[in-house]
């Protein structure tokens, strides 16, 4: 692959052209991005070698489409306008029903794979791109079969040679168990913050308190919200799912503390541990 077009050159995008640079030395990057700060940025960081527009797609071999939720169901059905035919086209991002969806009838369907790299980190901007992000992680393919064979065959080269592993879910469970994983973890992180925030408009020596602990649960709180509204409102059904589970567990936690049942507190912790054994298979 030597001409790859990245649209959106943010974290996700950014360092998917640092990575693609390192594995592949004849690779020309190009950048699409509304935001003209961004792309100057991109240029600066060496992320990107030129500028494009979706008027020079037709030689792309692969295009990135790495934007918020809302505007990639609007922006895909116009790349694929606009691509040639060797051209792959991917998405990457983290609710996968819509954006397939929005180009189930499109008579280039078969030249996008709906991809969503489980990777990031809670900033955002090309300065935010960082290298071997996506070494190791997860990326979820949805509706592979729709997708010409020789073209799945060079994204699953890519992805390789950027060492992730490969799953296959249908668009429907992704999204589903998505919102379990990744979605209800950055409300959660974004509600502990407001919490705390709150409280510290009284008590000023909060944050001299704040411990690893606190730190590494409010992380995702620095998240953009220009990316989460738009992916909080595409998976709204089964965000509002998780959080009414979610919900309900931290009452019955609440019913127990004011019950003052510390035996029941002590075995729903210890029931919970068996989360390390899962995470360790997975690392």
């Amino acid at each position: 692959m030597n001409k790859i077009y990245i649209i959106g050159v943010g974290l996700i995008g950014g360092s998917l052209a640092i990575d693609i640079k390192s594995k592949y030395e004849g690779a020309t990057i190009f950048g699409i991005d509304l935001n003209e700060d961004h792309l100057n940025e991109a240029l600066l960081l060496n992320l990107i070698d030129e500028k494009a527009t979706y008027e020079d797609l037709e030689k792309a071999d692969l295009v990135i489409l790495s934007i918020p939720v809302d505007k990639a169901v609007l922006e895909l059905p116009k790349v694929l306008d606009a691509v040639g035919e060797q051209t792959l086209v991917i998405d990457v991002g983290s609710t996968k029903l819509p954006v397939c969806k929005s180009v189930e009838n499109h008579e280039r369907r078969r030249h996008f794979l709906a991809t969503h790299p489980i990777a990031g980190t809670e900033f955002s901007g090309p300065k935010a791109a960082i290298a071997n992000l996506f070494n190791k992680k997860t990326n979820i393919i949805c509706e592979v079969e729709k997708t010409t064979f020789k073209l799945q065959e060079k994204a699953l080269k890519l992805f390789q040679d950027l060492g992730m592993r490969i799953r296959y879910m249908n668009p429907e469970a992704h999204d589903k168990h998505i919102a379990y994983v990744s979605h209800l973890s950055h409300i959660s992180s974004f509600m502990l913050g407001k919490t705390v925030i709150e409280k510290e408009k009284n008590e000023r020596d909060i944050f001299d308190m704040a411990g690893s602990g606190f730190e590494s649960t409010v992380r995702l709180a620095k998240s953009s919200p220009a990316m989460w509204t738009p992916i909080f409102k595409q998976n709204r059904e089964n965000v509002i799912e998780t959080l009414d589970e979610y919900i309900n567990n931290l009452k019955q936690f609440k019913t127990l503390m004011e019950a003052d049942d510390f035996d029941a507190i002590y075995n729903e912790m210890k029931n919970t541990n068996h989360i390390k054994d899962i995470l360790n298979g997975l690392g």
